[in-house]
């Protein structure tokens, strides 16, 4: 083949092949009469694992003392080559996961670290389960709102967010354990209040009814029942009952 024809089937240039010529990297095996490079197919092979080891960051002289060595395997060049492209493979795949996050996390409107995201939520990132929810209620008018807020807001935001539900949570707890009956008992109520007007100051409008949904949600979801039970024993169906409670209250 021609060094034009080469360059073409290699994807690089006939000036970097001209370059591998002068240094003793890739020396075509034939010339014609009039003196112009041929490459034979093991040129070709040794090309290929010239660029394998370029594309992997081997600087040339490298490459070539890589190369040349006589005691190379050809078979285990390939080996070496095949590890190091999956170690590469790896390294890869996990960047590509981090910018999906943050992509994610923009998305959302979460303008955080992820140091900052493990800070505040821990193991559990609220973009973990976007997709869940816009499937659920992405076309619900709640779903724009929240999208909005949001958007919008910081670090000191999502800490007070956060503090104020703690809070709630210590207050529901509080109540269980004073045995305030959770469908009428003052204190659960006014707990529960709190929490929808958390929910509608921070995130979107939550009338009672919806309020109500929510309530049933916490025992319907494993994962809202386990985050109850890991406060409180016996608090997942607590709160449900109370939200329900409180929903029928409001619209009495």
């Amino acid at each position: 083949m021609t060094v034009g024809e080469v360059a073409a089937l290699a994807g690089v240039t006939v000036r970097t092949l001209h370059h591998y010529d002068r240094i003793g990297l890739l020396s075509p095996s034939g010339r014609t009469a009039a003196g112009y490079r041929r490459y034979a197919p093991a040129d070709l092979d040794r090309l290929h694992r010239v660029l394998v080891y370029r594309e992997l960051g081997f600087p040339l002289e490298e490459v070539a003392t890589l190369l040349d060595d006589p005691a190379a395997d050809p078979a285990e060049h390939l080996r070496h080559q095949h590890r190091l492209l999956l170690d590469r493979l790896e390294r890869t795949r996990a960047m590509v996961a981090a910018v999906e996050k943050e992509m994610e996390a923009r998305h959302m409107g979460i303008s955080l670290t992820p140091e900052e995201r493990f800070e505040l939520f821990g193991d559990w990132l609220p973009e973990e389960y976007e997709a869940e929810a816009e499937e659920r209620w992405g076309d619900t008018e709640a779903w724009a709102q929240s999208q909005r807020r949001t958007r919008s807001y910081t670090k000191e935001d999502w800490v007070r967010i956060k503090d104020e539900g703690e809070d709630v949570e210590r207050r529901f707890a509080e109540a269980m354990r004073a045995g305030v009956p959770a469908d009428s008992g003052e204190q659960a109520m006014d707990v529960t209040e709190e929490h929808r007007q958390q929910i509608s100051r921070n995130f979107y409008d939550c009338p009672p009814e919806m309020h109500a949904g929510l309530g049933r949600m916490y025992l319907e979801d494993e994962r809202f029942t386990a985050h109850y039970e890991r406060i409180a024993p016996g608090l997942a169906q607590y709160v449900s009952t109370a939200v329900q409670a409180n929903a029928a209250r409001q619209a009495g």
